[in-house]
């Protein structure tokens, strides 16, 4: 049985340790103690995302990434007093210590309030693109609705995004969109509400979202019709919300490394010699949150992709945040991809399933 005592850890534990512990307790965070129980600080996933963006390796200690300066109540605290705590100060969850300043307890908002599983931040998926290097497979269908396992790859995007609550769903649709309007209708079979946006002529990544900048309240997750991925959709938005800007990108590391050896030189000579060097890179993971004022930007009727509109925001000072993505992600582009997400995704669903079981 899960205890708040499964979320202590050392300060030399390490990051990945920490992360297992977020993502496997139902409490979210990690509480960062010395050998008496003292508190020292929290992790919690967002902490861990900014350790990576900072290229903090998965094997450092967590007290590198910790925040140590953690809100905490104490043991005499009322529940009243304690829930208007983790109101102003945003908190989920929060350590309760002793005199001693021990940890003897973390609670957690839902134990004072009815957990609100309905989010209603709508999403956008934007299925409207031809999967031209998926050819003969998208000939006669949509790559949305090729199947990875027994399902196509847009119901399993649906499927992740209503286990955590989203229920408003726009779906943007241009070639062969009348099959995936015929597959999915209007929702009503999985419990949830889809609008079709139907893109007279390609709008590119961020145009379609010209046609319903009205149509919503409160910030949009945007993604690709066809990623997989086993993103924490809840964490997302509290990154997002936490760091108070218009836009949030989804990144992925990237390694690429360079088949020769690399020569730097300085003065006509040898400097140093690096042998297939290994080079890490953030790249763009097609997942993105928006609130309503970053849509004005978006021209009306027009080809507008992502990267311009993102591109737009830096240049206006806004500074969009990065989210990186730890858990698992890939994207079919390719016939390669394909193949591999037929065989790896459902292996790690059905390994998921065995485990819960």
């Amino acid at each position: 049985m899960e205890t708040w005592e499964s979320t202590l850890v050392s300060p030399k534990t390490t990051i990945l340790e920490a992360m297992k512990i977020i993502n496997n307790t139902q409490l979210l965070i990690a509480i960062v103690v010395d050998e008496n129980r003292r508190l020292l600080g929290t992790v919690t996933d967002g902490d861990i995302r900014r350790g990576i963006l900072r290229n903090e390796p998965m094997d450092s200690p967590v007290e590198r990434i910790m925040f140590k300066m953690p809100v905490y109540a104490s043991r005499t605290d009322s529940r009243k007093k304690i829930l208007n705590l983790m109101k102003l100060k945003g908190c989920l969850q929060i350590p309760v210590l002793n005199d001693e300043k021990q940890v003897i307890d973390v609670r957690m908002s839902t134990d004072y309030i009815s957990a609100q599983k309905e989010i209603t931040s709508p999403v956008l998926l934007m299925a409207g693109g031809m999967g031209t290097r998926l050819r003969p497979l998208t000939d006669d269908c949509p790559k949305p609705l090729l199947c990875i396992g027994d399902k196509p790859i847009l119901e399993i995007i649906l499927e992740n995004f209503i286990e955590y609550g989203f229920k408003n769903f726009f779906i943007s649709i241009n070639y062969k969109g009348e099959m995936i309007e015929d597959y999915f209708k209007d929702g009503n079979k999985w419990g949830i509400k889809i609008t079709y946006l139907r893109e007279k002529k390609r709008l590119g990544t961020a145009g379609a979202l010209s046609l319903i900048k009205d149509k919503f309240s409160g910030p949009i997750i945007v993604m690709n019709g066809d990623l997989l991925t086993q993103i924490n959709f809840d964490q997302l938005l509290n990154f997002h919300k936490n760091n108070h800007t218009k836009a949030t990108l989804c990144v992925r590391e990237y390694d690429f490394q360079v088949p020769f050896g690399v020569v730097q030189v300085q003065d006509y000579k040898l400097k140093e010699l690096k042998e297939k060097p290994v080079h890490k890179q953030f790249i763009n993971a097609g997942i993105y949150v928006l609130e309503q004022d970053a849509l004005k930007i978006i021209p009306e009727d027009q080809y507008f992709d992502m990267p311009d509109l993102l591109s737009r925001l830096v240049e206006l000072d806004e500074k969009p945040a990065v989210f990186p993505i730890h858990e698992y992600w890939l994207d079919i582009g390719q016939m390669v991809d394909y193949k591999r997400a037929d065989k790896e995704y459902v292996e790690m669903v059905n390994n998921i399933k065995t485990t819960a079981i």
